[in-house]
């Protein structure tokens, strides 16, 4: 029974990952076209995106003092609830204010519910284990995205964001069923970034930097096409993220999630490539889907990297990290290429940002590292540190 994957308290887990994934998700690409008026559309992101990564920062802290359960809750309901607000505010500030709390929120949602996650799996069977419940997130997240632009298109702003904050808070039922148990965070615990951690987590920022180009601007780069195309590529980037994630995870557990990232990085940056040829619907659908066949690969081959490579206990630590080359990637992404698309354009912005992404090939990892200890970790390098009491 231990090497059970599907037990009652993971699938409790999967609904509120369900809600916190239709909570980012559904109004993701909604927000920059609700926002494009006042001329806030990277902003938007930028903002909710640099908003998670200081969660995500602070969340090991505060899951320590509150357990679990307490901090997800804690984190669905700051995901949700302000997105009402733009119901009866289209201002900057309003649009802003709401993205800085909602990333928060959902900084708290992923980084505790993801250190939660990866303690309920064998570690035997992580890497399957964690692109089972990814795709919890993944079908959730294919299904929402599209869905937020095409309900936005035939219904108006309003209905998403009432069905974002609606969802997201129904979520909150089911934390009475999960492990009462606290976040393993020592005061003072301390660990430094390993090159065998660090390398991963900078391959994955570099497609999260191109998924913050597609998700901001691709709805508004095939603006002038009809409207399905936007939806359909949105639907086909997700799609395929959340098969070969399950792939990744199969052929992890059996030849090394090392393997996996090579491969991973050279069809996310040939699907960007394909998002160029705005005016064909075959090449940005077909883009999108190759982009998402590499995404999904890396997703899965980071993060059970990184979690292989950490020492015991360090749960709380790798979520974090994972999280913010997560979001940092996609919150840097969405704003160099504000920048870049107002001087040449959607396509050669797109082309650009598939070149940028070659130099992660560097970083990938010929052969397995071993676990770094936590007290022999070299000095130099970034470092997570968090400590209770100050």
């Amino acid at each position: 029974m231990a090497n059970d994957l599907l037990t009652r308290p993971l699938m409790v887990r999967s609904v509120s990952i369900l809600g916190a994934s239709i909570g980012f998700w559904l109004p993701l690409s909604v927000v920059p076209l609700f926002a494009k008026e006042s001329g806030s559309a990277g902003l938007a992101t930028v903002a909710l995106l640099l908003a998670t990564v200081l969660g995500e920062l602070l969340t090991p802290r505060l899951a320590a003092r509150l357990g679990y359960r307490w901090s997800l809750g804690l984190g669905l309901t700051l995901l949700g609830a302000p997105t009402a607000l733009l119901i009866v505010s289209s201002g900057t500030a309003t649009i802003v204010a709401v993205s800085v709390v909602r990333g928060i929120g959902f900084a708290i949602c992923v980084v505790a519910g993801g250190a939660l996650t990866a303690e309920m799996i064998p570690a035997e069977r992580r890497g399957e284990g964690l692109a089972l419940i990814g795709m919890v997130g993944g079908v959730s997240g294919l299904i929402a995205l599209p869905a937020g632009v095409w309900a936005a298109d035939r219904w108006g702003f309003s209905a998403v964001f009432a069905a974002t904050a609606v969802l997201t808070l129904a979520a909150l039922v089911s934390l009475p069923g999960l492990p009462h148990t606290t976040a393993a965070w020592e005061p003072g615990t301390r660990l430094r970034l390993h090159p065998a951690l660090r390398r991963p987590a900078a391959v994955f920022a570099f497609a999260t930097a191109a998924v913050g180009v597609l998700v901001t601007f691709l709805p508004l780069a095939v603006a002038g096409s009809p409207a399905w195309v936007a939806s359909a590529a949105l639907l086909a980037q997700p799609s395929a993220a959340t098969a070969f994630r399950w792939i990744a995870g199969r052929l992890g557990d059996r030849t090394g999630s090392q393997r996996l990232l090579v491969p991973g990085v050279l069809l996310t940056a040939a699907g960007m490539a394909g998002l160029a040829w705005t005016g064909s619907p075959a090449a940005v659908i077909g883009g999108a889907l190759v982009f998402g066949a590499g995404f999904g690969l890396l997703q899965n081959a980071t993060l059970a990297l990184m979690y292989d490579r950490a020492p015991a206990g360090a749960a709380l630590t790798v979520s974090a990290i994972w999280n913010i080359a997560y979001d940092l990637g996609m919150a840097g992404g969405a704003l160099i290429a504000g920048f870049v698309i107002s001087g040449v354009g959607y396509p050669l912005t797109f082309l650009l940002t598939a070149v940028a992404m070659l130099p992660a090939l560097a970083l990938c990892p010929a052969r397995p590292a071993s676990p770094p200890e936590t007290a022999a970790l070299p000095a130099l390098g970034w470092a997570t540190e968090v400590s209770q009491g100050r």
